[in-house]
């Protein structure tokens, strides 16, 4: 136990050493990073020494003194001088224009500057001040998101449904639930249904209508001249000229049991559906079922939906589609960050935007290594290393290593090789080999001996 108790001192006493050395370090960088902001300064054309504000007071029991102190100056601004005359005993001035309420002019660094990739702080150059003012917190209209957004699964989307009433070329053709009369104008005993009370012989679910003498016959899908012409040929060998008329009662049956399905009048309102991307990129609708929907726009999805309508019920039905809400969208930070975990993406986001996402960096990590994990369109792994450092310490101003986020990226920031080999001590030295089983073993710094 006393070997163990001197193994702790001696490494209390190596990192005591390290930290120090760090200390003297972090002081020099320090020193440099001072030395280089004066360098900025003078670079953008600021000098601390071209402005001297005086400060003159008379007083008659001394002699008049003049201190200076210096002050940056920036273009066009004016100074305010402040003097108390010798014979009066008030306080006079002059008018003055202070310096924001006129033009200014900012130096920056703009990335299309230079001719290389990332541009410096000595390529600074003035900027319009408009770009840092007040008022435009939600910023230009900048660029579109995206060129065209393509449907993802768990995207939510509307219907909005109109039945229109425009003419067709072609001809009604006979659905189940549809109803029809049936007349002769040389055999009264085979007329079916009845005008004035608008009942008629109801087409079947198997598609069919019974008559008398001919039985069954099938009628849906066909028009009103392929029904007659047929009752016609089947009741030749009845009579000598049977002379059959069929009317339309009740029609567009499959449109209006459509139009009961998405009828919200009583509930969100208008003759509206809203539905869902599935997992495998399918919607389901009212009368078409299944219709794949991952993948495409909103105008090629608006255009699957209407062919489908048109095939199943019929000409009449017009489909507006919206996109309601977007699938969510997640960016998962972990590693030397205050707040590891998953954040939802509202808009473009970069590197440096999802870290703030987190609460930052923790002190140890190693910011020149920050790996970018992404998935492919075929769900395939790939990974980057960014150098984020520079930007991070304000040394940078247009890193090219700024990146954007994409939905289920992994932004992991590592240990620095210090936090690693702290890691490491304390594992073997404090809680492993040396933790269980005491070794004795001592450590002279002085004569650089081992006993």
């Amino acid at each position: 136990m006393k070997s163990t108790a001197l193994i702790t001192n001696k490494i209390s006493g190596i990192r005591q050493i390290v930290v120090a050395a760090l200390c003297v370090l972090t002081l020099s960088a320090v020193a440099v990073l001072r030395s280089n902001s004066e360098g900025v300064l003078e670079t953008a054309g600021i000098s601390t020494q071209n402005v001297t504000t005086r400060h003159t007071v008379a007083n008659s029991a001394r002699t008049a003194t003049t201190t200076s102190r210096a002050i940056p100056s920036f273009p066009q601004a004016v100074r305010l001088d402040l003097q108390k005359s010798p014979n009066a005993n008030r306080i006079t001035s002059r008018r003055v224009q202070l310096c924001q309420f006129r033009e200014r002019t900012l130096v920056g660094v703009h990335s299309q500057d230079a001719a290389q990739c990332e541009p410096e702080w000595g390529a600074a150059r003035p900027l319009p001040w408009q770009i840092f003012g007040h008022g435009e917190y939600i910023g230009p209209e900048r660029t579109r998101h995206v060129e065209e957004y393509r449907l993802r699964p768990y995207d939510q989307l509307e219907f909005i449904y109109r039945f229109t009433h425009e003419a067709s070329a072609a001809p009604y053709r006979f659905s189940v639930g549809d109803e029809i009369m049936i007349e002769s104008l040389t055999a009264p005993e085979l007329n079916k249904g009845d005008l004035i009370q608008g009942r008629g012989l109801k087409i079947q679910s198997d598609g069919t209508v019974t008559l008398p003498l001919v039985g069954q016959v099938p009628v849906a899908g066909r028009t009103v001249d392929e029904i007659r012409l047929d009752l016609d040929e089947r009741y030749l060998r009845y009579y000598t000229d049977p002379a059959i008329t069929v009317t339309p009662l009740k029609t567009n049956t499959k449109l209006e049991g459509l139009r009961e399905s998405v009828d919200g009048r009583f509930g969100q309102g208008g003759l509206v559906r809203q539905a869902t991307v599935t997992p495998e990129g399918t919607i389901q609708l009212p009368a078409i079922q299944s219709a794949p929907a991952h993948g495409l726009t909103l105008d090629e999805l608006h255009q699957e939906i209407e062919e489908r309508y048109l095939d199943r019920i019929g000409a009449g039905v017009e489909v507006t589609v919206v996109l309601v809400a977007r699938a969510p969208s997640f960016v998962y930070v972990l590693g030397e960050v205050p707040n590891p975990g998953q954040y939802q993406l509202q808009h473009p986001t970069s590197v440096m935007q999802a870290l703030s996402l987190a609460g930052g960096w923790n002190n140890g990590g190693n910011l020149r290594e920050i790996v970018i994990f992404r998935r492919t369109d075929d769900w395939q792994l790939m990974a980057t290393k960014l150098d984020l450092r520079g930007a991070l310490i304000g040394k940078r101003p247009a890193p090219a290593d700024e990146i954007w986020i994409r939905d289920s990226d992994i932004v992991l920031v590592p240990k620095s090789p210090v936090l690693l080999m702290d890691d490491f001590i304390d594992l073997v030295f404090t809680r492993g080999i040396y933790g269980v089983v005491p070794i004795g073993v001592s450590l002279d710094l002085t004569n650089l001996s081992t006993i």
